[in-house]
C-alpha cells in the first residue's frame, strides 16, 4: 500500500472529493484506486474565521504502486505504507501448569490480561473493586447521595479511573511498534466506534467503555483467563536475598489476599493504578524498589463550552463534524513553576474522585456526545519530591492525604468540594454566590477562599497563569467562570521503578510495575501500550523459564 500524507480538503466536502484528490495526487485514475482507507483525519484551525480544513492520512492500495511510487519518489509525503498489524511475541505451551497473575483491572491491567490470554496463558486478574455495572452504581451513590464506597468508586472497580473519565485516547508516547493501533483495534471490537481509529483525538466516553471493558473481559475468560472482582491484594509473598553488592534482591513466589488466599505464581504484572496507596505503603514495607516521583496539584475550571468553541473555531463553533473544543495551555510562573491545563473535558461534568473517607478529589468525564454546557480541564501545579516533599519514597502520598482532607474540611465534611469564582480568586477574595456559569461537580460546590486548600507557591502560579491563559483563549478569565477544588491524583506519586530491558521490578524478579500506579502511563492509550509491553516481556520470560527448567538435570 501507499501512504499519502498532508492532504488537505475543505471542511464540508462531499464524500466522492476524498477518491478524486487522491487519485490527482498520486496521478492516476480514480478507477485505479483498489482501496482507500483513512489511516487519521484532524483537522486545520489557524484560519478559523476564514477556513478550517480536514488534513488526512490515506492509505491506498493500487495495482502498480512500485511505479507510482518510483515516479514519486521526490514527494516526502507519499510512501510505502508501514506494516500497523499486531503480531503477538509469543505462544503458551498447551502443557503450561503456571499462571501469570494481574493485579488491577484498568486499561493497563486489561491489555496485559488480554495479550496474555490471546496467547494462550490464562491469566488471573485480581481487582480489588466491583464489576462495571455495580461499580458505576456505587460512584452514582457517591455523586447523588455523598454515600462513598472505599472499594468501588472513580479510582477502583472494573475500567480503573479511566473508566470515569473523557475516554481519550490520545497520547504523545513514542510507539514505533504501533501498539497504540492493537489499542484502538481491541476497543472497537469489543464495541467501540470505528471512527476511533482515525479521528485525531479519539474519545469513547464513560457510558460507552463501560460496555466496551465488559466485552474485553468476557474475551479474556473465554479464552482461559479468570477475573475475580473484590479481590484486593494483602501483600506479596517474596524470596528474599542479597546480590553480591550487598542490594536486596527478591523474587516473587506468590499472593496472598485480604481473606487469607495464597496464590502461587512467579509471574505478576502490578497495574494498581495511581491511587492504590495502601498497596504502595505495602510494596515499600516487603522490599520492593519504591521512589518519590514529581506529580501536579491544582483546581478544575468551568467555563460555558460555547466560550471555548468560539474562541478555538470561530465561525466553525457548533459545526457537528467538529464537534466541542478543547484546549491545551501552559504557563511558566515568575516563582519559577509550570502551569497547565490537564485531562481537558470538553462538554463534560467535574466528577467527585475521592477512594478514601474524609477525603475530596475532583477529576473531569465527559459522555460520548459531548454535549453537556460546561468544559473543564484540571489548571494544575508542577512538584516534585525534592523541593516539595522530600520525606522519602512515600512522601507524596502524605502531601495528597493532607490536602484531600483539608479540601474535605473545606467543603462542609460530606464530599461536597470547596469553590471560588475564577475573578474572586484574582483579586484573593472569598466568593459568596455564583453567576451565571453553574459548577457540574456533584454532590455539590461549597463557595469560599480556595488560597488556603494549597500550598502559597501553588495559589500564587495558578494566579498568574488565569490571566496568561486568556491572552490565548479570549474570556478564560472569566470572572463567574468556576474553580473547584482540588485536583491531586494527576498522576502517581511513585515510580516502581523497573529494569529497561526486562521490565521487571528493580530489585524483585518476576514483578512487573505498569501502567500509571507504576509511573509508566498517563492516560488510557498509554496505560493499554504499557500493558501489552509487558505481557509480552512477561511471557517471554516464562517460555524461557521453562526451557532452562525443562534442560535441568
Amino acid at each position: 500500500m501507499i501512504r499519502l500524507t498532508e492532504l488537505a480538503l475543505p471542511l464540508d466536502h462531499p464524500a466522492e472529493a476524498l477518491p478524486q484528490a487522491v487519485a490527482r495526487r498520486l496521478g492516476v485514475a480514480e478507477a485505479e484506486l483498489q482501496n482507500l482507507t483513512v489511516f487519521k483525519r484532524s483537522y486545520d484551525a489557524r484560519k478559523k474565521n476564514t477556513e478550517i480544513k480536514f488534513i488526512y492520512i490515506i492509505d491506498v492500495s493500487l495495482a502498480n504502486e512500485a511505479d507510482v511510487l518510483e515516479r514519486l519518489a521526490d514527494d516526502r509525503h507519499i510512501r510505502p505504507s508501514p506494516d500497523t498489524q499486531y503480531y503477538p511475541v509469543a505462544q503458551a505451551p498447551d502443557e503450561l501448569t503456571e499462571r501469570p497473575v494481574v493485579i488491577g483491572f484498568g486499561p493497563c491491567g486489561l491489555f496485559a490480561a488480554l495479550i496474555l490470554a490471546q496467547m494462550g496463558f490464562k491469566p488471573i486478574v485480581l481487582e480489588r473493586g466491583r464489576n462495571v455495572r455495580t461499580r458505576t452504581k456505587d460512584t452514582w451513590a457517591l455523586w447523588r447521595n455523598n454515600v462513598l464506597t472505599p472499594e468501588s468508586n472513580v479510582q477502583f472497580g472494573e475500567g480503573g479511573a479511566g473508566l470515569f473519565s473523557d475516554g481519550k485516547l490520545y497520547s504523545q508516547i513514542k510507539d514505533p511498534k504501533f501498539y497504540g493501533r492493537k489499542v484502538m483495534h481491541e476497543f472497537v471490537r469489543a464495541g467501540a466506534p470505528d471512527e476511533i481509529m482515525y479521528v485525531s483525538k479519539p474519545h469513547i466516553g464513560t457510558f460507552r467503555l463501560t460496555g466496551v471493558v465488559a466485552a474485553m473481559r468476557e474475551e479474556i475468560i473465554a479464552l482461559g483467563g479468570e477475573v475475580r472482582f473484590e479481590s484486593k491484594v494483602a501483600t506479596l509473598d517474596l524470596d528474599k536475598a542479597h546480590s553480591n553488592d550487598g542490594e536486596q534482591s527478591n523474587r516473587i513466589r506468590g499472593i496472598t489476599l485480604e481473606n487469607g488466599e495464597q496464590i502461587k505464581t512467579r509471574y505478576v504484572v502490578l497495574a494498581v493504578g495511581h491511587s492504590a496507596r495502601d498497596t504502595f505503603r505495602m510494596l515499600h514495607k516487603v522490599g520492593v524498589y519504591v521512589e518519590a516521583k514529581p506529580f501536579a496539584i491544582g483546581f478544575r475550571i468551568e467555563h460555558p463550552q460555547s466560550l471555548i468553541d468560539h474562541a478555538r473555531l470561530g465561525k466553525y463553533a457548533g459545526h457537528p463534524d467538529l464537534g466541542a473544543a478543547d484546549y491545551k495551555l501552559v504557563h511558566h510562573a515568575k516563582n519559577g513553576r509550570a502551569v497547565y491545563s490537564f485531562c481537558m473535558c470538553p462538554g463534560g461534568t467535574v466528577v467527585a474522585a475521592t477512594s478514601e473517607e474524609g477525603r475530596v478529589v475532583t477529576n473531569g468525564m465527559s459522555q460520548y456526545s459531548r454535549n453537556e454546557r460546561n468544559a473543564n480541564a484540571g489548571i494544575v501545579v508542577s512538584i516534585n519530591p525534592a523541593e516539595d516533599f522530600p520525606g522519602g519514597p512515600l512522601a507524596g502520598i502524605e502531601l495528597q492525604e493532607a490536602l484531600e482532607s483539608y479540601a474535605y474540611v473545606a467543603g462542609g465534611k460530606n464530599y461536597c468540594a470547596p469553590g471560588q469564582l475564577v475573578g474572586d480568586f484574582i483579586n484573593a477574595k472569598a466568593s459568596t454566590e455564583f453567576g451565571e456559569v453553574e459548577p457540574s461537580y456533584k454532590p455539590g460546590v461549597t463557595l469560599g477562599d480556595l488560597s488556603t486548600t494549597l500550598p502559597g507557591y501553588a495559589i500564587d502560579a495558578i494566579r498568574e497563569a488565569l490571566p496568561a491563559f486568556a491572552k490565548q483563549i479570549r474570556g478564560f478569565d472569566r470572572p463567574d467562570a468556576i474553580l473547584t477544588g482540588i485536583e491531586t491524583r494527576t498522576s502517581s506519586p511513585v515510580r516502581i521503578t523497573r529494569d529497561r530491558d526486562t521490565l521487571q521490578s528493580l530489585n524483585t524478579r518476576g514483578l512487573y510495575p505498569a501502567g500509571e500506579g507504576a509511573g509508566y502511563a498517563g492516560g488510557i492509550l498509554s496505560a493499554g501500550v504499557d500493558g501489552i509491553k509487558i505481557a509480552e516481556e512477561l511471557a517471554k520470560a516464562m517460555l524461557s523459564d521453562i526451557a532452562s527448567e525443562g534442560k535441568a538435570p
